[in-house]
């Protein structure tokens, strides 16, 4: 929201002058004629004296908000808007118990904007870092039905349930990521401080060097003459993968190739589906057509190569299939699932059978998680059987050699 300066004159006639916020200068006009204000001249105010009230952590956060905040934000709302508290007075009494700034600062704007005559998902739907499309269409249709308490429910439940999945992802995966960087550390240790005194050693002697103890000399020296070299070819590679992934082709081509990595790859494609899943039966049971409900959910999945196979199912309904037809057709679904959007169908009850198909997904991603670490642990003692392996020749065989030549 922008800030602008404006004078203008009441209904008296007397001239007034102050500031108001606004997104542009037709909403400030159209603000100062609803309080009765009619505008002489309105100014975009400067800015650049607020430049030092930055935020350190909602710079490094780009304004988003965590889930944990937005769950509580949702808990709250629900409870105030259960006991019929005014929104506006929600909201306001929100902005004084809320921790983030970046949340803070969008309740504030939300607040003013509700002030100013807007409805309260058009309020939410200025802040879109915070509030995505899925939020704000709840929200929408809880206001027009008169469930809003309901509304945040069901936010509540679907922002938790993400919430516990990101959660068993990150615990499944911090054993592998510990080893792997441990395995890193170790390779960093051998290559500056120990193989360089056995190759002095090595070359002190003379002696004939096996491939092996060739091979470890040549990656350590590689290694300490050139690792700045090797820093700033990661770094550029860093930097182009992130350029990429900020195209759309490069970030439908990383979307499609993820759900397709060994082992984690059906785990992140269920849990996308699970997602899809629960989201879908919530805008359905909160009335939302199902080809909007299609539209939304798409934005939700947070995978381009998934939206583009929802998004073709929103056109296949549209042309006048059925939902099991275009979800056939998507190729997403096992004939399992399928068998449950059929009878959902027939019986009208696709909100149901959709929380059923989000529950059978997040139990398939409960076990996979459960047995993952039991399947990378085999992979990660292969690498460090091999590290062992390669040093073992390369640092005994020729002291083994040299040793019997000398009992010789």
């Amino acid at each position: 929201m922008a800030s602008f300066k404006y004078t203008g004159r009441n209904a008296n006639g007397s001239q007034v002058k102050d500031s108001i916020d606004a997104a542009n200068v037709d909403i400030a006009a159209e603000k100062l004629f609803k309080k009765g204000i009619t505008p002489i001249s309105i100014i975009a105010a400067k800015t650049g004296g607020n430049a030092a009230s930055i935020d350190v952590f909602e710079l490094l956060n780009n304004g988003r908000v965590s889930l944990e905040e937005l769950i509580v934000f949702c808990r709250q709302m629900y409870a105030l808007m259960r006991s019929g508290v005014p929104i506006l007075r929600a909201i306001n009494g929100m902005v004084e118990s809320a921790n983030s700034i970046s949340l803070k600062k969008a309740l504030t704007d939300i607040g003013k904007q509700l002030e100013g005559g807007y409805t309260f998902s058009s309020a939410l739907n200025g802040h879109p870092k915070i509030f995505d499309h899925l939020f704000v269409s709840l929200v929408h249709v809880g206001e027009n039905t008169g469930q809003l308490d309901q509304a945040f429910l069901k936010l509540t439940t679907y922002l938790e349930r993400e919430l516990d999945t990101r959660k068993r992802i990150k615990a499944a995966l911090r054993y592998p990521s510990m080893v792997l960087i441990a395995i890193a550390a170790a390779m960093v240790i051998l290559n500056i401080f120990v193989i360089p005194t056995f190759a002095n050693m090595f070359t002190r002697l003379g002696a004939e060097l096996p491939f092996a103890t060739r091979f470890i000399i040549a990656s350590s020296n590689l290694f300490i003459n050139y690792w700045h070299y090797m820093l700033l070819g990661i770094f550029v590679v860093l930097i182009m993968i992130r350029k990429s992934l900020k195209t759309k082709k490069g970030r439908y081509q990383w979307d499609r190739r993820k759900i397709k990595i060994p082992i984690i790859g059906s785990i992140i494609e269920r849990s996308i589906l699970a997602r899809f899943s629960h989201s879908f039966a919530i805008v359905l049971k909160a009335g939302v057509p199902m080809t909007t409900g299609l539209t939304l959910v798409a934005e939700a999945v947070d995978n381009s190569y998934m939206q583009e196979k929802i998004s073709a199912m929103r056109q296949g309904i549209e042309s006048g299939e059925s939902l099991l037809r275009s979800a056939v057709a998507s190729a997403l679904f096992t004939p399992l699932v399928l068998q449950m959007v059929a009878v959902g169908e027939e019986t009208g009850r696709v909100d149901e059978l959709l929380t059923e198909v989000g529950d059978y997904y997040e139990r398939e991603v409960d076990y996979d998680l459960a047995t993952l670490t039991a399947r990378i642990e085999p992979l990660l003692l292969v690498v460090v059987a091999a590290m062992v392996l390669v040093l073992a020749l390369g640092i005994f065989t020729p002291m083994w050699d040299m040793a019997s030549a000398m009992q010789g």
